[in-house]
């Protein structure tokens, strides 16, 4: 995570259900962090962990280092959800996460806060594009079933 030691992942999400984002600072749905944070709080105690994975793909919309990235979520948005390091999403580069979530879904991001949604075995069940906001009723029934 952001300004912390390396994490595995399926320690991290081990029995929770998982709304993955890839995320940037700099981007017309930036603001939908805070709607992110508000499911991560009103979720967390029933097992939600919204994960955000800053991505500089698209638009190059996420140009800041790890620590900008962590002060502007925080300061600007109150993020206490996890944040992680800048993440390869598209290509050949691409992180294996992402490599795998497109390979099981068939869904590429195709700009900043695509988000995953994976239940409580790690499935991924659900893949919803940047414009599906956090407070769409097709997302929070999908995490709430999964609850």
């Amino acid at each position: 995570m952001l300004g912390e030691q390396d994490q595995h992942l399926c320690e991290l999400w081990r029995g929770q259900v998982v709304l993955i984002v890839n995320t940037a600072s700099k981007c017309a749905f930036t603001p939908q962090y805070e709607g992110l944070e508000q499911l991560y709080a009103r979720y967390r105690s029933r097992g939600l962990v919204v994960s955000g994975f800053p991505s500089n793909d698209f638009g190059a919309q996420e140009p800041g280092t790890e620590k900008q990235i962590r002060d502007f979520c925080r300061l600007t948005y109150s993020v206490e959800f996890p944040m992680f390091a800048k993440t390869r999403v598209l290509g050949p580069d691409a992180d294996p996460l992402y490599r795998h979530l497109v390979t099981v879904t068939g869904d590429t991001p195709r700009w900043n806060f695509h988000k995953y949604l994976l239940d409580r075995d790690g499935r991924v069940v659900g893949s919803f594009p940047s414009h599906v906001r956090p407070d769409d009723p097709r997302l929070v029934e999908a995490i709430e079933a999964l609850l």
